[in-house]
């Protein structure tokens, strides 16, 4: 009998099983944990997870930038680009003299052809005027090879059925010598005769600064073509 008021003792009010420690046990004997690390919920964890990769996410990149910049510093600076020729550059070519013929000329086609010479351009698109071996009152050259104009000489003989051009006002006779496309005018008092070597593509552009000081300094004449009409 006294042994059953003992075990009866034992158990409080709500049927729980005092622990040893003094904490009260519930009678299945499955206790709670008090730790507070075990009471944090679940959710806690893992944004502290997060929070930490976020942190490395963003040091990385600037780890990483501060060892260009400092790899950068060490290097050897490197060498600059070379400058890109500008469209507009003038080619390079020779200055020594070009060999020319002066004919000698009658007072009127003398007077004439310095009347053009004085006209012409100092270049011609990208070639600069060259001097010349003789005549520089009748003759003028460009550029490496030369583009040559000569001024004077004997009016040229155009067959009826052969091809003029009229560029700016001048009417050109257009035929081929070698390498060279040989321009010669047809409507002019005094003969002007544009050699355009081949490698000038379209020799009968290169005639329009020629035809412009013509235009202005050596008056129309000569049997002009049908196919051209005055200038």
């Amino acid at each position: 009998m006294d042994e059953m008021t003992t075990s009866s003792s034992a158990l409080d009010d709500d049927g729980a099983r005092d622990a040893a420690d003094g904490t009260p046990e519930p009678a299945d004997g499955n206790r709670e944990s008090t730790h507070p690390a075990a009471a944090a919920p679940a959710g806690r964890d893992r944004t502290m997870r997060g929070a930490a990769l976020l942190a490395t996410l963003i040091a990385l990149p600037i780890t990483l930038l501060v060892a260009v910049l400092a790899f950068s510093k060490l290097s050897p600076d490197a060498p600059a680009a070379a400058p890109t020729p500008s469209a507009t550059t003038a080619r390079v070519q020779s200055t020594t003299p070009v060999e020319m013929a002066a004919p000698a000329l009658a007072a009127r086609p003398a007077t004439v052809c310095r009347a053009l010479l004085s006209q012409l351009p100092a270049s011609i698109r990208d070639l600069a005027q060259r001097p010349v071996t003789a005549g520089p009152e009748q003759n003028a050259a460009y550029g490496d090879p030369a583009l040559t104009v000569a001024c004077g000489g004997t009016e040229p003989t155009i067959p009826a059925t052969d091809e003029v051009w009229k560029i700016n006002g001048v009417c050109w006779h257009p035929a081929e010598q070698g390498d060279t496309a040989v321009l010669t005018t047809v409507d002019r008092e005094t003969p002007i005769t544009l050699r355009v070597p081949r490698s000038y593509e379209q020799p009968l552009q290169w005639a329009a600064p020629i035809s412009s000081a013509i235009v202005a300094s050596v008056p129309s004449g000569g049997a002009i073509p049908s196919g051209c009409g005055r200038g």
